[in-house]
């Protein structure tokens, strides 16, 4: 047994099992799922997109590199379809998301996934992208998960002539990729290939990016906006409970913050023994009020923890959209915890290299007064939360996707894991709520009279029929001594593979 992975796709899983066997170790496993799952799930993951990865290992203290999108260095008049909504399709609800040139931030992806490779890894590039490589060009079979996801953002899909072609189902030339169809991406073997021989500067300093600017012409993202992004490496935010040490993503990014400050909340119950499914709706409803409303200084918050959280986070552009999470573990004790996303892609294609940029300037939360307020020049905050747990004998690496859902599935999982002592299995099975905007949103697989006695404290609700890849989706790892294992959250296609 050389590793652990769980992930959000077979492939992606089968990729970083691969790594393993190569030789390499947790970081490895980690860089070589996240190019297959630019091919296996490519309306999450993307080289135009942004992430963090959470890193950790027994020679040297805990790493936060944070290679998320940033904001371009100037602000212009676009033209208006350079900038435009389309709608996503939930099924019961719908959400507008805005895409075009004028949607796309500065990429970090590449650049960070070439840090850690650096940094960390035991094998080069050139053999990470393989995977990738074999998947783009032999295809990958569209699963269930992968074609609900198409059909909620089939706009985007479907927004220009190379995307619709790229996307297409052969089933249908109307629709987009379905279950069972065979996906291929010969373009995006091309460029991955070229870039895995000529490293990192071919996206930010070289032929691609002149394409990538080029593509952003009628946008905000410059030549000069790639050549001068950097990777950041950060002291991730802990917390202790009981001999244990929660490690997650600092300032300025806001998801671990907010899921320290929720497991505090549900700590002083559990020690009043007055934690129960209520309370915890309440805790997701502060949580929810301390990133709204940090800059009124909420009861019980410190006045300096209160104004440095405010001009960390609350001062800058924010992103919350679509990710996906790969969580690794080897027997040497590595740990790797990556959270990737791309928005929802900005609908078009560079040329000649098979991916979408991202979208993340398309948010709403971003720009409460109109768009395109954001600030210049700076990294976006985020509520991706890559993840650890650590104790003596046991480490957990864990993170999830899910937009603004990351926090309050997180904080559950967590608190069933430090508050319940369940195993990991059973935290990331057992049934989620999330509060948000007033609104309670469940899973229906809680004990009725709780559940009941639930909704009748918030009388705007919904109870989902199922679980649901709305309540994100939390892949994890554990190591026990030498022992390793995981799983990959159902709600949204996961998978884990140890060997």
């Amino acid at each position: 047994m050389k590793g652990c992975i769980a992930c959000g796709h077979p492939q992606t899983a089968e990729a970083g099992q691969w790594a393993f066997s190569q030789g390499g170790n947790a970081f490895d496993a980690a860089i070589a799922a996240f190019w297959a799952a630019c091919v296996a799930e490519p309306a999450l993951a993307s080289p135009g997109g942004g992430g963090f990865l959470l890193a950790a290992s027994p020679d040297w203290d805990a790493r936060l590199y944070d290679f998320f999108v940033h904001t371009p260095q100037r602000k212009r008049q676009i033209p208006e379809q350079s900038f435009f909504p389309i709608q996503g399709n939930f099924g019961k609800v719908t959400q507008t998301f805005h895409i075009g040139a004028g949607a796309v931030a500065t990429p970090g992806a590449v650049r960070g996934i070439f840090a850690v490779q650096r940094d960390m890894a035991n094998l080069p590039m050139k053999v990470l992208v393989q995977p990738a490589l074999d998947l783009a060009r032999n295809g990958v079979v569209v699963n269930a998960h992968q074609a609900y996801v198409f059909q909620i953002i089939q706009p985007i899909f479907q927004a220009t002539s190379s995307v619709r072609a790229l996307f297409r189902s052969p089933q249908s030339e109307n629709d987009v990729l379905q279950r069972g169809d065979r996906f291929h991406n010969p373009e995006l073997a091309d460029f991955l290939e070229v870039l895995a021989r000529e490293g990192e500067r071919l996206f930010y300093e070289g032929e691609v990016a002149d394409l990538v600017a080029a593509a952003c012409e009628s946008g905000f993202v410059q030549k000069s906006d790639l050549l001068g992004y950097r990777c950041v490496e950060r002291n991730p935010l802990e917390w202790s409970y009981h001999h244990k040490t929660l490690l997650s993503n600092p300032v300025p990014s806001s998801g671990g913050s907010l899921i320290r400050f929720g497991l505090q909340l549900l700590q002083q119950a559990y020690e009043k023994a007055t934690l129960n499914l209520g309370f915890l709706a309440e805790v997701f409803a502060a949580t929810e009020s301390r990133r709204n409303l940090i800059a009124q200084r909420p009861e019980g918050l410190d006045a300096l923890e209160v104004q440095r959280y405010y001009d960390a986070v609350c001062l800058r552009a924010r992103a919350y959209r679509g990710t996906t999470q790969i969580s690794a573990a080897d027997q040497e004790g590595n740990l790797a915890s990556l959270t990737v996303s791309n928005g929802e892609g900005c609908g078009f294609l560079v040329p000649k290299c098979g991916f979408m940029l991202n979208n993340m300037l398309g948010e709403e939360d971003l720009n409460p007064g109109g768009w395109h307020r954001w600030p210049v020049d700076q990294r976006m905050t985020s509520m991706m939360a890559p993840s650890m747990l650590i104790e003596k004998d046991r480490q957990i690496v864990l993170g999830s996707g899910g937009s603004n859902r990351i926090r309050t599935a997180l904080v559950q999982v967590l608190a069933h894991l430090l508050f319940d002592a369940t195993d990991l299995k059973t935290a990331v099975q057992a049934p989620r709520i999330h509060v948000e905007a007033g609104k309670l949103d469940a899973e229906p697989d809680f004990k009725p009279r709780d559940l009941q006695a639930l909704l009748a404290k918030w009388p705007n609700h919904h109870v989902w029929d199922d679980h649901n890849l709305f309540f994100g989706g939390v892949h994890a790892v554990e190591r026990c001594g030498r022992k390793l294992s995981g799983i990959g959250d159902p709600r949204r296609g996961g998978s884990c593979l140890v060997g």
